[in-house]
């Protein structure tokens, strides 16, 4: 949740392509050239103020580190798909190097639950122990736990048998139906699996004495946030026939629940609630009658999903709206310091540059070449008040002109918030640059969006000055 939070308002990430101004298909050559061109603007022996070299040596720190990430092959695509919080995830260190982008987000994706399913067992499932004076404390140190676990030893048992079970038999799903065989002294087994995207089918044969069946089950995947599930499936052999429904539903990141009818012959009808969260599971089993009732089926079926949007709608949706509500407003204390560090780190950069910015403001009137008169950045609103202005947008001349080269500026489709000398002045909303320049004796204005790329002057403002004195358009 704070996760999302973070990406609405724009803190997630540090945008390491913006702050190089490099297109996020640049070459090594690119990076190195621009790389060099920073850390000549930003090395610290370059600024003999002391405040001035403590500021250079941060901005080249981040502009280092930009270049490192981007400058590994490796580390380049893990930015590229996760971001700079995809980088600090431990374990990357034992991975391949030669992994193509889709094995690198597999990846991650594995690393990323191994670590949240560490951090969920600490929780939900701590280790106590309980002194004993008869020196049994190993034994009731495992009962505690178990406790603790929220699991019987029964339950535990059947699902450790039934783990051993898979093992043995192997079965495998894959998007192809494939049959399976396996053989035991009193039982044979055969089944054949069908799993998609969007549904799992399974059709199996047990013969032996005395347990003998043929089953068959399907479930439906629905592609949505919440990973519901139903499902459906009839079990006959010599025990009687059972018919089964239901519906799974995941309620928090870690917690799922699921209903399950069970109708059959002798059993009658009966309910099974079941909640996991994290490696506890809580059963639920409600019998309802021994014979087949259209009552108890009817009851076994509405009831649970009556209860269900009951809890939903007075109990989870107003402590999920409680939780975002409280999350929002910790994430704008955390983006108010945020903006105002940025904000001190891009004052700072702009200080850095005066000396730079004078070089190329002189070799560019040399030449009536590119100068950039006047740069706004953020919200421009419609009533022209330039005091609501002023609050929505910073002054990115100084920013801008440093990064003119042979009186051309180019800036590339990222995001321009992450560009030096830059920070957003309104985060979550909409911004703009606006850009009033010189070229060749004459002024021109453009608007950029945000992440749209912008290269000035543009073939058509290229200009020659004829004999009569008269400026005409050519196209360069």
């Amino acid at each position: 949740m704070a996760a999302a939070l973070e990406n609405e308002l724009g803190l997630d990430n540090e945008d390491y392509y913006s702050l190089l101004n490099v297109r996020r298909e640049a070459t090594q050559d690119e990076l190195k050239s621009s790389y060099r061109r920073l850390c000549m603007l930003y090395h610290p022996d370059k600024h003999r103020d002391p405040e001035l070299k403590r500021q250079a040596e941060q901005l080249f720190t981040y502009v280092h580190q930009a270049y490192e990430v981007l400058s590994d092959p490796q580390s380049r695509a893990i930015y590229d798909i996760f971001g700079k919080k995809g980088l600090e995830v431990e374990g990357w260190e034992v991975v391949e190097r030669k992994r193509t982008p889709a094995e690198i987000r597999e990846e991650y994706e594995r690393l990323q639950r191994e670590r949240d399913e560490r951090r969920l067992q600490q929780r939900t499932n701590p280790k106590v122990d309980i002194p004993d004076q008869n020196d049994k404390s190993s034994e009731h140190t495992e009962v505690a736990n178990k406790r603790l676990n929220g699991t019987s030893e029964a339950v535990w048992d059947i699902k450790h048998h039934a783990d051993l079970l898979n093992r043995k038999t192997h079965l495998l799903t894959s998007p192809l139906s494939q049959p399976h065989c396996v053989f035991n002294c009193t039982l044979m087994t055969t089944s054949i699996v069908r799993d998609t995207k969007t549904s799992h089918f399974t059709l199996a044969l047990q013969l032996g004495v005395p347990h003998s069946y043929l089953m068959m089950s399907y479930q439906y995947k629905f592609q949505d946030e919440d990973q519901t599930k139903v499902k459906g499936s009839i079990k006959t052999g010599f025990f009687g026939t059972l018919v089964e429904y239901g519906a799974e539903r995941k309620i928090s990141r870690h917690s799922v629940v699921a209903a399950t009818v069970s109708i059959g012959v002798p059993q009658g009808v009966s309910l099974k609630i079941r909640l996991n969260r994290a490696s506890q599971t809580y059963l639920f089993p409600i019998h309802l009658t021994d014979q087949i009732l259209p009552s108890a089926v009817f009851y076994a079926t509405v009831g649970p999903l009556a209860i269900y949007l009951a809890v939903q709608k007075l109990i989870i949706m107003p402590y999920v709206r409680a939780q975002k509500e409280q999350e929002l407003e910790k994430q704008k204390e955390v983006s108010a310091s945020e903006i105002a560090r940025r904000k001190q780190e891009a004052e700072a950069a702009v200080l850095l540059m005066q000396e730079s910015v004078k070089r190329i403001i002189d070799a560019e009137e040399s030449k009536m070449g590119l100068i950039i008169l006047n740069a706004w950045y953020g919200k421009f609103v419609s009533d022209n008040s330039q005091k609501h202005e002023s609050a929505k947008v910073i002054d990115v001349t100084v920013p801008l002109q440093c990064l003119v080269k042979d009186s051309k500026l180019i800036l590339t489709e990222a995001s321009k918030a992450g560009l030096p000398g830059f920070y957003d002045p309104c985060v979550g909303e909409e911004k703009s640059l606006k850009l009033l320049y010189q070229f060749r004796g004459a002024m021109h204005q453009v608007l950029s969006g945000d992440t749209e790329p912008l290269k000035i002057p543009k073939q058509c403002e290229y200009r020659c000055v004829d004999i009569d004195g008269c400026f005409r358009m050519f196209v360069h």
